[in-house]
């Protein structure tokens, strides 16, 4: 799990690099879609075409406009597409997916399989639904923000507390605070008796910075 292959769009709408970009422009606007892969005839990737690369002037007059999408109609998507754009292997860690997107700062990674062909797409808005995923966002509970003590198996002796107290974990995530000590943030599936699970974390050593029904 957490995979490009379990967030990635499967089975892309493609195009080849000899297609006209007007047939790409009414693609794109009838599939509600921003980019497309293109690929060659083995259906390998070779490039990608955005809607930003064939966006029409909206200041343009009638008569440019006419000519453009004359021009649009002869022009092959080879000339205009990215070559060789930075893609990712369906296999690979979300959190790799997540870096190249950041350190090259662009929106979408075309997806491809050991072959180099291609098997979806991931954009931000993918990143973006994993990161609230893991958190489990949009499910009624209980979010406990905790300052726990670094050392081994101080997470498990944390978890306990909460099964002590019959509370089911949906979530568990660990934030570098300090070379002592760690944030971790906590999602509870159900309401808790905040007061008296609060008690026993104390008592165990362990801070509660914040307690939120959500």
């Amino acid at each position: 799990m957490f995979r490009v292959y379990d967030f990635m769009t499967r089975n892309p709408i493609t195009v080849t690099p000899d297609e006209k970009i007007s047939a790409v422009i009414d693609l794109m606007k009838f599939n509600k879609i921003h980019r497309i892969p293109v690929v060659n005839d083995d259906e390998r990737l070779v490039g990608l075409i955005t809607e930003g690369m064939i966006a029409a002037d909206n200041t343009a007059t009638s008569l440019s406009i006419y000519e453009l999408n004359y021009l649009l109609s002869k022009t092959d998507v080879r000339t205009v597409m990215i070559k060789h754009p930075i893609s990712i292997n369906q296999n690979a860690l979300m959190e790799e997916a997540a870096e190249k997107l950041l350190v090259h700062n662009i929106g979408c990674l075309p997806v491809v399989d050991d072959s180099d062909h291609v098997t979806g797409i991931i954009t931000q808005n993918d990143i973006f639904k994993a990161f609230l995923d893991m958190l489990d966002w949009g499910k009624k509970g209980t979010r406990i923000i905790l300052s726990l003590p670094e050392g081994v198996g101080v997470l498990e002796k944390a978890a306990s507390i909460f099964a002590d107290h019959n509370v089911s974990l949906s979530s568990v995530s660990v934030y570098e605070h300090g070379d002592d000590t760690a944030e971790v943030l906590v999602k509870a599936s159900s309401h808790v008796d905040q007061k008296a699970i609060a008690e026993d974390l104390a008592k165990a050593g362990f801070t509660v910075l914040e307690f939120e029904e959500v």
